[in-house]
């Protein structure tokens, strides 16, 4: 299990990101002219959140690289060794390829309503179709799972932090993202939060 993990994270993480991340802020800005990178580096609560998303972001990559190129060099990182079972490990395969099949389908539905932070400047259609018509935040839903799965996968000191600390900035951000749909889309958008949750 060991030597496929070492294999697989790294290529899963690197999927992940650039697919859902990059290939698709690509499309948008190809398709509207529009970056849809809108984080800031302002003193606002929204720019610090995605300054915090960013650095979770380094330090899972960095857990990821030290477990594939060395051993002595992870266990730095502090093992939880009580949670290293193969039953765990499943579970954190299948989280990672049900959220990966997620966010892709996601974002998909999304189209060129997709935003990597809260855009003030172009008001975007309110999706409620698909996924969105499950939960009103199917993407962030999908990097919980994520940071779950791989917390299972790799449970360590850095893992467990990035999944507490995404779980709490993942509700900071949602709620945030919720006021300003409910300026920008009124009763429509109250209409959308009584009938569909906020996470499942």
């Amino acid at each position: 299990m060991e030597t496929f993990l070492r294999y697989l994270l790294p290529i899963y993480l690197s999927a992940y990101l650039a697919l859902a991340f990059l290939w698709r802020s690509f499309l948008v800005w190809k398709s509207t002219g529009v970056n849809p990178y809108v984080l800031g580096k302002t003193e606002s609560a929204h720019d610090f959140v995605g300054t915090l998303f960013r650095l979770t972001i380094v330090a899972i990559v960095a857990v990821v690289i030290l477990h594939t190129v060395s051993n002595h060099a992870y266990r730095y990182l502090t093992p939880i060794l009580w949670l290293d079972r193969p039953m765990l490990k499943f579970a954190g395969l299948f989280l990672l390829a049900v959220s990966f099949i997620w966010v892709l389908l996601a974002q998909a539905q999304m189209g060129n309503s997709w935003r990597i932070g809260i855009d003030v400047k172009t008001q975007t259609p309110l999706i409620t179709h698909g996924v969105f018509g499950i939960s009103r935040n199917p993407i962030f839903l999908s990097m919980r799972v994520t940071l779950l799965g791989l917390f299972l996968l790799l449970p360590n000191a850095v893992t467990l932090t990035t999944f507490v600390l995404g779980e709490a900035l993942m509700q900071i951000q949602v709620r945030l993202e919720e006021e300003y749909l409910r300026q920008a889309h009124g009763e429509a958008y109250r209409n959308y939060c009584q009938r569909t949750r906020r996470w499942l």
